[in-house]
């Protein structure tokens, strides 16, 4: 039975961070969206439909696996939480399996590190978050993306909204293991 108009109960939210339109398509900051499309189709959740400011899927994680609900938010990334709060709601989540996976400037390039809570790190999306759900214990993946050799707000922004500088086949390799990550959470298979 589908409650709240067509979105079911689930046992994860898994939110894909990132900004909307092509402009910030292959950037570190959409890192979140790429996993999340990774594991739309890892799954084979079908094709996401216009619900809650975002695209949503939902399923199971493999087969007969947890049900789960995919969000990627299609506000700007500090508004994030417009979106994620209904989508909490109408899927009855738990804070601690609302599991987001974003990009982390301090983090080096191609570490990706699970936990749930801790601070925000400055980062924009994680701040709109915690202010729609009323606190920042969420599940995460912090996904390594780098930070330029400066504090410079421009030189820094200018970082996760440009392009990648690292090759294809590394960032390609680097959604491919936060996708792995993100799964095992899922699936029972790695603590927080």
């Amino acid at each position: 039975m589908r409650l709240f108009g067509g979105v079911s109960p689930a046992d994860w939210l898994v939110v894909g961070l990132g900004n909307p339109g092509s402009r910030y398509e292959g950037t570190p900051h959409n890192v979140g969206f790429e996993v999340a499309r990774a594991l739309i189709d890892s799954w084979d959740l079908g094709s996401p439909r216009k619900k809650f400011d975002g695209l949503v899927v939902e399923g199971r994680a493999r087969v007969s696996g947890p049900r789960v609900a995919v969000l990627m938010p299609q506000t700007f990334m500090n508004e994030a939480g417009r979106s994620v709060s209904p989508a909490r709601g109408a899927t009855r989540v738990d804070l601690d399996h609302v599991l987001v996976i974003h990009d982390e400037i301090d983090l080096p390039f191609g570490d990706i590190r699970p936990r749930i809570g801790g601070g925000l790190a400055g980062h924009n999306g994680l701040k709109s978050l915690k202010a729609s759900l009323g606190s920042a214990d969420f599940a995460r993946v912090r996904i390594g993306v780098g930070r330029p050799d400066t504090t410079d707000p421009e030189i820094v922004a200018g970082h996760v909204l440009g392009k990648w500088k690292q090759p294809n086949g590394e960032v390609r390799e680097l959604v491919e293991r936060a996708s792995d990550t993100v799964e095992r959470i899922v699936l029972g298979e790695l603590e927080l």
